[in-house]
């Protein structure tokens, strides 16, 4: 494993939307070991959408082998609080280490560079192996839920009553 971290710039919003869309929704025969293809349909993400990430306070992170981006997540600021979200990997590389690397790296990078006291994400509830993912690194569910935004442009539900929870975790100083 010789992964190489970086900030990702807009020139990278094409292959970030590729990576995150075929982490989260596959459609070929290559699943990672956690996806939501069996509750929702659609494109988890778009072009446009990460191009829109590029702004202050908000950073693509990356993480790169032999040129090839297999990992990313996305980390806002907001005052001493971090939120964390589309932490993607490659399905055929999910299960070797990079999901945990890149986290650790989201969350390094928003407590160095920014001094934040708490990372907070949204999952889907039903996504219970994520969680489990999540909870084993720090992370506790809080009792803050949401419908699952249909009118986001984040895909369609397949099942019915769908609800995100949010998940905090407090930074180590």
């Amino acid at each position: 494993m010789n992964l190489q971290f970086k900030t990702a710039t807009i020139e990278d919003a094409q292959a970030v939307a590729i990576l995150v869309n075929s982490a989260y929704r596959p459609t070929g025969d290559i699943k990672g070991w956690t996806h939501e293809s069996e509750l929702i349909s659609g494109e988890r993400t778009n072009v446009e959408q990460v191009s829109r990430l590029f702004r202050d306070n908000s950073y693509v992170l990356m993480a790169v082998e032999n040129a090839n981006i297999v990992a990313c997540v996305h980390v806002e600021i907001h005052g001493l609080c971090a939120h964390i979200g589309m932490l993607a990997t490659s399905p055929d590389m999910q299960g070797l280490g990079y999901g945990k690397q890149m986290l650790s790296y989201a969350e390094d990078f928003a407590s160095k560079n920014f001094s934040v006291t708490k990372y907070v994400m949204k999952v889907l509830l039903a996504r219970s192996e994520l969680i489990a993912f999540y909870l084993r690194r720090g992370y506790i569910l809080i009792e803050v839920t949401s419908d699952y935004p249909i009118s986001s442009g984040v895909g369609s539900p397949k099942v019915d009553g769908l609800k995100v929870g949010v998940l905090e975790k407090i930074a180590l100083i």
